[in-house]
């Protein structure tokens, strides 16, 4: 597998924000998000065995891993990670764009999944089908970057209730770009179960850009 990083770190979203937390993130992506923030893990990379990342997050004193990217979901070799760590006894979050199949990925794993909104540029590429493999331990991510993309994403859930499963739905503001107040003021005239989520790494470590 191609690696670009691994670290310990203070999960930053999900339902999981707060957690310690083995990073393992892959490298490559297809996509070309306008807001993307992982932009080094495009290509940079160093090839690894599924034995020698466990080996390397052994050391960290935390049962929760999270396989990321990039597009983690481009590299087959992930089941066998996928696999492995669940055999270890940690508990598997993956985060993972909605434009690549997810129906193969063990029932165990924590699947979060981001759907592209307009801004993105991406939202053409988003798989819908993948709303059937989302279980309600799973989790739904919107970006949201401005007011098009919240009435977009609105209407995304609204399409979906009754086949969309996941008990968190998060919406996230891109950073630096939608104030803090006004999507919580959105979110709060909508009347939708969802969460309105910050960045908390961003938060702790604003001057750290990568392995935090």
């Amino acid at each position: 597998m191609k690696i670009n990083e691994i670290f310990y770190s203070i999960q930053g979203e999900s339902s999981f924000a707060g957690s310690p937390c083995a990073f393992i993130r892959l490298a490559g992506c297809d996509l070309r998000c306008s807001y993307c923030d992982t932009q080094y893990a495009f290509s940079d990379g160093i090839e690894m065995s599924v034995p020698e990342i466990l080996q390397e997050i052994v050391v960290f004193p935390t049962r929760l891993a999270l396989v990321t990217g990039g597009e983690p979901m481009l590299q087959p070799s992930i089941h066998d990670l996928f696999h492995d760590l669940l055999e270890k006894d940690y508990e598997v979050l993956l985060e993972t764009g909605g434009h690549i199949s997810l129906k193969d990925v063990d029932a165990r794993v924590h699947k979060i999944m981001d759907f592209k909104c307009p801004s993105s540029g991406m939202e053409k590429h988003n798989d819908y089908d993948n709303i059937r493999y989302l279980t309600s331990g799973d989790e739904l991510k919107f970006v949201v970057g401005d007011r098009e993309d919240f009435d977009w994403a609105c209407d995304t859930i609204r399409r979906y209730k009754e086949s969309l499963a996941v008990d968190h739905i998060h919406f996230s503001p891109v950073h630096r770009k939608v104030p803090f107040a006004k999507l919580a003021e959105w979110i709060l005239s909508s009347g939708l179960p969802v969460r309105f989520q910050l960045q908390l790494h961003k938060i702790i470590w604003p001057d750290i850009h990568r392995g935090r």
